[in-house]
């Protein structure tokens, strides 16, 4: 495998942002090789070649809280599911924002769906295909899955949201109840400065589900395709009645949604780590 973290300064943050990319590169040789023949080099047979202006399918795999993009690869074997299934990842830094334009100022939400795929596609190797993307996030990066996803259909083909319930929902009156109790107000005040006051919820880009039924009727006009939902959440996780209702919310509205709750498991990377192999291997639609 290629790892590399690259460091560019975006316009949308107004700072520079750390950006970890993954390349599937062990199978590939910088020159033909016989499949029948034995390996000379030290880096043994490779069954692919590089050729200039190659593309990859790429999966952006979005953090969890209190996470940066480092640390999804020293805690998963992402790395290693990405080699097996031929396919580029791309983690972006977004600290504890959410993935949202947040009241304070920063806009999280454009750098992902605006600015990111841009100079990915344009710096790296990186398709720019509809049904070459996808976006799979874990913990608060499920919930940052998610909402890219139903607000810009026209760039993934597929997300998994896996153990996603801190930020983004399809239930907007519990973001309204957080955003109006004790707990993240004494605990976790950030989160009610990103959201802002419950008041202003309705209506508001945070808005997930009226936006949800906007984009799906735009899609039923146009004939354009929506994205394929497949949602993890574990049985013992803290946070999965709100993970269920997201499910139930994109059901209702009429979106694809596939869900899937293994027995025994918590919130934490045990889950993340086997279910990040299992959306590669499985759930996404890849070439490999």
């Amino acid at each position: 495998m290629s790892y590399m973290r690259f460091n560019f300064r975006s316009q949308c943050l107004g700072h520079y942002v750390d950006v970890s990319i993954v390349y599937p590169t062990d199978n590939y040789s910088y020159y033909p090789q016989n499949p029948g023949g034995s390996a000379l080099s030290m880096g043994g047979s490779h069954a692919r070649v590089y050729e200039p202006g190659m593309k990859f399918q790429t999966v952006y795999l979005i953090h969890g809280g209190g996470d940066d993009d480092s640390l999804t690869y020293r805690y998963s074997n992402a790395e290693r599911y990405a080699q097996k299934n031929n396919v580029m990842l791309v983690t972006p830094n977004i600290t504890n924002s959410f993935g949202i334009d947040t009241r304070y100022g920063v806009a999280y939400q454009k750098f992902l769906a605006e600015e990111l795929p841009v100079v990915i596609q344009s710096l790296f190797a990186s398709s720019p295909k509809r049904e070459d993307n996808f976006i799979v996030g874990y913990a608060m990066g499920g919930n940052v899955a998610l909402g890219t996803a139903l607000m810009h259909p026209e760039l993934y083909q597929t997300c998994v949201d896996i153990s996603g319930g801190i930020g983004m929902t399809l239930s907007t009156e519990t973001l309204k109840e957080e955003l109006d109790g004790d707990h993240f107000r004494n605990n976790f005040p950030l989160y009610n400065a990103s959201f802002g006051p419950s008041s202003e919820i309705d209506g508001s880009p945070y808005d997930l589900a009226v936006i949800a039924r906007e984009k799906l009727q735009e899609s039923q006009r146009s004939g354009k395709p929506v994205c394929d939902f497949h949602v993890i959440c574990g049985s013992d996780e803290f946070i999965r009645s709100r993970v269920e209702k997201d499910v139930e919310k994109l059901k209702e509205i009429g979106y694809p949604a596939n869900y899937i709750c293994p027995e025994g498991y918590t919130h934490d990377f045990v889950l993340w780590d086997k279910y990040i192999k299992y959306a590669l291997d499985e759930l996404l639609p890849l070439e490999r």
